[in-house]
């Protein structure tokens, strides 16, 4: 049991709540449900390789999947790219540790998606092809906006996978008692084969399956967390409050974030930062026309929202029950094994036995390796497509491009086996972060001015652009999670966490400054492009798939 608690604990390197994110995993004794559990989830995404495989011929299948999938199963697979295992692990032990200030954590996470509902999904669609580089590129300059556009993506997708990559390891080592080089491994060649030869659609079924067993785990715990409570949230919440060390303080607001600069700055990052992430933005291209799409994310909306409200139970019920007489076992010299992300995992064996505790951390490699994947493919979607496709040969055949694809996978495989293998020891809670912080920078003022704005000229997004990049980069290097902890130097130089109301502000403010002071000829002509575009984007004619609506 304790063996398979100390796994997950590492999974919480990757979460965004505090906690021990160089917590070493210790080879104790094989979890046998875990161990069968995880090797019927990777027989069964084999099998969906396999065939997958078999019906990947074009570059539209390996990008989009055809553009084949309807908008209840892409909005399945848009939750499972969200609803990752430092979601589930992070978010249930800030509830667990601040209480409401967890609750306010997770609706954050929430609260990108209407953005991405009311103003991108239908455009995006519409607009697109492969990447959401298409659009930003859509009347601007190709080698200028596809060159930022991949360096913003590849920012993004390596400093998660680094995340993901780190987990995942310390899972396999813990599972299976073998080195944690060798574990790293194992996971970059699953999530190789999976991308390689399955493309988009095994992918796809990868992130639906994930996204099904982790719903129905975490309901499961939710309701046998209300059972206890006659399913009575407020009897739950009273029960928490008289077991937390805080009391009713777990209750009120500023226990996390106290300053108004900070708390800001987070809720941009996770809002916007959502509407920027390429894994996410991709996945509206596989289905079949706008309609679709704008479904897709009226599902995923409501999968992702109850997802948050069943951590919000669990994250209470963890309260109740670990801070119980019966749950001191959990607990070392007085704190609670593994850290506060831990919380749900203890709480999977207090409810369910060591049987619940394998599934609960088969869902969680299902989780990290479906992330992986999607991560993978856009980051090779990037190169092929963006740069290799639009800007050094735009000749290229599908078949190329395809090719040029594959051998990227590999690449980035390799380089998230080896950052994953160099970071094991640091904490890398901060990439997480930094990852949204740079979506919301670089990646979403482009894609969002480039739909709306007609005065959008290539230079002034090209410029902005790198601003929004550099600075949220920068000013993560040089606040506290990185200056301070990583570093170990004894001030930070820029004082907040959270770099994003400062980074998104120069993004934009650069972008509309460059844009109006851009009088060339060619700034006109983008100018005069945007009647068309704009047509295009709200109506579909001249997309594929194109439907009344």
């Amino acid at each position: 049991m304790l063996k398979i608690l100390a796994l997950i604990s590492l999974i919480a390197l990757t979460a965004f709540a505090a906690g021990d994110a160089t917590f070493e995993a210790t080879k104790r004794e094989l979890n046998i449900p875990a161990i069968i559990m995880f090797f019927i989830f990777i027989a069964g995404t084999l099998s969906i390789t396999y065939w997958a495989a078999r019906k990947t011929k074009s570059a539209n299948d390996f990008y989009t999947a055809g553009g084949g999938i309807t908008g209840f199963q892409n909005g399945l697979a848009i939750a499972g790219d969200y609803m990752s295992a430092a979601a589930f692990l992070g978010v249930s032990g800030l509830i667990y540790m601040k209480g409401y200030d967890g609750v306010i954590y997770a609706v954050s996470f929430l609260v990108g998606w209407p953005v991405i509902l009311f103003f991108m999904a239908e455009k995006l669609r519409n607009l697109g092809k492969f990447t959401f580089a298409d659009i930003a590129a859509y009347r601007l300059g190709q080698k200028e906006i596809r060159t930022l556009a991949a360096f913003g993506s590849l920012s993004v997708v390596i400093l998660y996978l680094i995340a993901q990559m780190v987990g995942a390891g310390k899972l396999i080592q813990v599972l299976f008692g073998m080195e944690y080089e060798y574990a790293v491994f194992m996971v970059g060649a699953l999530m190789i084969i999976y991308v390689t030869f399955g493309g988009m659609l095994a992918t796809t079924w990868v992130q639906i399956i994930k996204a099904v067993l982790l719903l129905s785990g975490v309901s499961f715990m939710a309701i046998m967390v209300l059972y206890h409570f006659n399913f009575s949230f407020e009897a739950l919440a009273v029960k928490a409050v008289e077991n937390h060390s805080l009391g009713e303080a777990i209750l009120s607001p500023g226990g996390f974030i106290s300053d108004p600069i900070s708390a800001i700055s987070l809720g941009m990052a996770l809002m916007l930062g959502t509407a920027g992430l390429p894994h996410v933005l991709m996945r509206f291209f596989t289905v079949g026309n706008a309609k679709e799409a704008r479904k897709s994310v009226v599902y995923a909306t409501g999968f992702v929202a109850y997802f948050w409200v069943i951590i919000t139970v669990v994250g209470f019920g963890a309260i109740a029950f670990l801070n119980s007489a019966e749950g001191a076992q959990y607990f070392v010299d007085g704190k609670l094994f593994g850290g506060s992300n831990m919380a749900s995992v203890h709480l999977s064996h207090m409810l369910g036995g060591n049987a619940f505790l394998g599934f609960i951390s088969a869902v969680a490699f299902a989780t990290i390796l479906a992330v992986v994947s999607g991560l993978t493919l856009a980051g090779a979607s990037a190169i092929s497509h963006d740069i290799y496709a639009n800007v050094i040969n735009p000749n290229a055949s599908d078949e190329k491009v395809v090719k040029i694809s594959k051998i990227t996978v590999i690449l980035v495989g390799i380089i998230g086996v080896t950052l994953g293998i160099a970071f094991e020891s640091q904490n890398i809670a901060y990439m997480v972060g930094l990852a949204f912080g740079i979506a919301a920078s670089a990646n979403f003022p482009i894609l969002f001015l480039s739909i709306y704005w007609s005065r959008l000229t290539t230079r002034g997004a090209f410029i902005g652009g790198f601003m929004g990049l550099i600075t949220a980069v920068a000013l993560v290097i040089l606040g506290p999670n990185v200056w301070v902890q990583i570093l170990g130097n004894e001030k930070a130089i820029f004082p907040y966490a959270h770099p994003a109301l400062f980074s998104v502000t120069v993004a934009f403010v650069s972008i509309w400054f460059f844009s109006k002071i851009d009088t060339s000829d060619r700034a006109k002509h983008e100018r005069e492009l945007f009647r068309g575009q704009n047509v295009r984007a709200n109506t579909g004619i001249g997309a594929a798939g194109a439907v009344s609506h």
